[in-house]
Formats: C-alpha cells, sequence, structure tokens
C-alpha cells in the first residue's frame, strides 16, 4: 500500500467519495464501488503484506459473524444459493470501512473531499424537496407521491432516510474543518431546512432517528452543543407552523401510529376487526404482525435461527404467520430479522455494538457530569451517533442485508475506526 502515488491516492478518493451522490440514485453504483473498493484493498494488503487494518477487535468480530452467516446459508437455510446472495459477499462492508480508515490515514484531505460532497447533495436535496412539497413536483418533473417529498430518489421514498442517517457524519465533518464565519451561519441554515425536510418527507423512522441522533448529539458533545440546539428548536417552530397548516403532514406523522397502537381510539367503524383491535401494536399493525411471524421463527430455531434472508420464504408457512401481513422480504427491524435468521448467536453480534455505543455514551456521559477528561472527542461522539441509529432496537428498520443500508451505515464505522485506532499505529 506504500507503493500508491499521491495523485492515484487522489483519484482514488474521488472515486470513493462519489459514493454520497450515487447513493441518490439507487444502490447500484455504490454497491460497485464497494466491491471494487474491496478487491482493491485486499488485493494490496495481500502485496504488501500489510493486515494492519483487519486485526482489530470490532473488525474480527464482524468477520466472525460473516463467516457465521455463510455457514448458516450452507448448514440451515432451505435455498442455499438464495441465502448465499445476502452472506457470502457481506464482509465487504467491514473491508470498506477498513478503506475508508486506510484513506483517511494515508491523506486527510479526503475529510474535506466527504465534507463538501455531503454539503452538495443536502443542498440540492432542500432545493429540490422544497420545490417539490411547494408546486407539486420536482426540477426533475417528479411529482408528489400522494403528499410525500421524495425529490431525486422518486417513487423510493427513503429521501428522509438518507438525509439522517448521514447527517451526523456531516456533522462530525463539520466540526473538525476550519471554518469562516459565513459557513456557520450558512450551515446553521442548512441544519434547519435538512431537519424540517425530513419531517415533511413523513418518513417517520428517519424524523425519529433524527430526534435521537440530536438528543445523542447535544448532550454528549462540547464545541456547537448551543448550535446544533438552536438550529434543531428553530427547526421544530418550522414543523409545528406545518403541523398546523399540513394537517396531512401531522396525522401521518403523529396520529396514524398512535391509533395503530392503541393509544388513540379509531373511530373509523368501516374498518375491518383485524386493524381495529383493541390490542396494542407493534409499531403498525402490519408491521407487528411481521414482527410477530419473525418471533414464531425465532422460537421454532432459537439458537442457530433459519439461515440469512430466509424470513421472505419461510414466513409464508403457517405455522409461523400471524396478523394480517404476516409476510414480506424482511421484518422491518434489524433484532427480530437477525433472531429469526441467525438465531441467538448471530444476534449477540448486533447487540454487542448496542452494548458498546451505550457503554461509550454513559462514559462520556460521567465524564462530563463529574468534570472528568472526556474520553471521546465531539467528532467522535457524532460518528458514534451515525451508528446508534444504525442498532436502535425501538425502530422499524429495513433489511439487514441490503446493500444500500449496509452502504449508508458502514460509512460512520470506516471514520470512527480510524480515530480510534489510528492513534496506536506503528
Amino acid at each position: 500500500m506504500k507503493n500508491l502515488k499521491y495523485s492515484n491516492v487522489v483519484i482514488i478518493n474521488l472515486i470513493v467519495v462519489s459514493i454520497i451522490p450515487f447513493l441518490i440514485w439507487g444502490p447500484f453504483f455504490p454497491d460497485l464501488i464497494v466491491s471494487t473498493s474491496t478487491l482493491f484493498f485486499l488485493y494490496y494488503a495481500f502485496k504488501n503484506k500489510n493486515f494492519y487494518y483487519f486485526f482489530n477487535k470490532p473488525l474480527i468480530i464482524f468477520f466472525i459473524f460473516c463467516i457465521y452467516c455463510i455457514l448458516l446459508s450452507i448448514f440451515v437455510a432451505k435455498d442455499t444459493m438464495f441465502s448465499f446472495k445476502s452472506s457470502l459477499f457481506y464482509f465487504r462492508i467491514g473491508v470498506f470501512s477498513c478503506f475508508i480508515w486506510y484513506l483517511i490515514d494515508k491523506d486527510k484531505k479526503i475529510l474535506t473531499y466527504f465534507y463538501y460532497a455531503l454539503i452538495l447533495c443536502f443542498s440540492a436535496l432542500v432545493i429540490d424537496g422544497y420545490f417539490q412539497f411547494f408546486t407539486g413536483e420536482n426540477l426533475s418533473g417528479i411529482k408528489l407521491t400522494g403528499s410525500r417529498v421524495s425529490s431525486f430518489f422518486g417513487d423510493e421514498l427513503i429521501m428522509g432516510s438518507y438525509l439522517s442517517r448521514l447527517f451526523p457524519l456531516l456533522f462530525a465533518l463539520f466540526l473538525i474543518k476550519q471554518k469562516h464565519k459565513f459557513e456557520i451561519y450558512f450551515i446553521g441554515i442548512l441544519f434547519i431546512l435538512v431537519d424540517t425536510l425530513i419531517y415533511m418527507s413523513t418518513e417517520r423512522t428517519a424524523f425519529f432517528f433524527l430526534n435521537i441522533s440530536t438528543i445523542f448529539i447535544v448532550i454528549l458533545i462540547k464545541e456547537y452543543q448551543k448550535f446544533r440546539l438552536l438550529t434543531f428548536i428553530i427547526a421544530i417552530f418550522f414543523i409545528s407552523v406545518l403541523s398546523i397548516s399540513s394537517p396531512n403532514l401531522s396525522d401521518r406523522m403523529f396520529k396514524d401510529p398512535a391509533k395503530n397502537m392503541g393509544l388513540i381510539k379509531n373511530s373509523d367503524k368501516t374498518t375491518s376487526d383485524k386493524t381495529t383491535s383493541d390490542k396494542p401494536t407493534i409499531f403498525t399493525p402490519a408491521h407487528d404482525s411481521l414482527i410477530r411471524t419473525a418471533y414464531n421463527m425465532f422460537k421454532d430455531q432459537p439458537l442457530f435461527g433459519h439461515g440469512p434472508r430466509m424470513f421472505r420464504i419461510i414466513c409464508k408457512e403457517k405455522k409461523y404467520s400471524t396478523g394480517i401481513g404476516p409476510c414480506m422480504t424482511h421484518p422491518h427491524n434489524f433484532y427480530v430479522q437477525l433472531l429469526a435468521e441467525t438465531g441467538a448467536v448471530g444476534f449477540l453480534f448486533i447487540f454487542s455494538i448496542l452494548g458498546y455505543v451505550s457503554y461509550a455514551a454513559l462514559r462520556q456521559l460521567k465524564s462530563i457530569i463529574f468534570k472528568q477528561k472526556r474520553h471521546l472527542t465531539d467528532y467522535q461522539v457524532c460518528l458514534l451517533a451515525g451508528i446508534l441509529i444504525t442498532i436502535w432496537p425501538f425502530s422499524p428498520n429495513g433489511n439487514f442485508f441490503h446493500n444500500w443500508l449496509m452502504i449508508t451505515y458502514s460509512l460512520p464505522i470506516g471514520f470512527y475506526l480510524q480515530s480510534i485506532y489510528s492513534k496506536t499505529k506503528n
């Protein structure tokens, strides 16, 4: 790896950073970048016999999890080849995180590249998203899906997810960058507009993630604490105005989930008994059905589960399915998905990450309360917030093995690993 020329490093940096805008256009190009980066990095690691970036506890645990998933695909899954599509190359996410770590060590300018890529993409989505909200279609002619803003994502209603998942990374890079006064004002305005736009997307999970990461960051950072709190409070004011002027937004974000969970009685007498039951549900009736089906699968094979990607196949069986919609591609929660597909053994992987994040946060909070030396920098706190919203257990999620999601949650991990382990490098 030492043989790489600086000019080549710059080109590689720009290719890797391009993953930020490519994530808006779909999973193909981001996955291509991750796959080629993985092959490239493995080639240089073996060629130069430099395996430093792979020999640390988080990556070792991750690679053990990957091997475990492959073994499940071979010996447990009913459809081995179908299961292999998820498990065989899952390791590339860990290697890609290591590659980001390596690139930061090689050339710190990549941090600036990522920062401006995020600024440009967030700004483009803000301009296009607000235009779509007020005119009914975006600058590309994509119309609103109902009342939901999607901007350049079109029919894929994940704009809020994109913004909320990458926001902690943007804030982390903002903290370590040398800033002019006008740039601070610009970022403040951008934060307010992004916060409000996430609400306008009516993606409840994305808005929840935004709140969780903001609370986490505001409590645990030192610099720009008031700055972030002020921008969030102003955004909440605009969100309140939007909720009053656009009841459809507030209904979807708050009233409908409250009805589904039994917190508000449903007055619609024409709805079927299945959806108006007084029994509280988990998130929504559809989510409740999927989660209970996954739990039934876990109870049947609690130790090793049914194999990666097997939920969509086995959920069709009557002995597991329950509720109004028991079968989809995944149960919409990482924890129950891993319980159903990888059993208690695989579940320990994601639970260990949650345990680490919780421990690091509590340790940081203790340092703040007792005015001791802080164990984490503000930069690290923001990156940890990005990891937290990925492994938060009490919210709906996508598919744990989905390429687009895998890439978005691999990004802050690469930056975080670099910030933690680089100091000990020989």
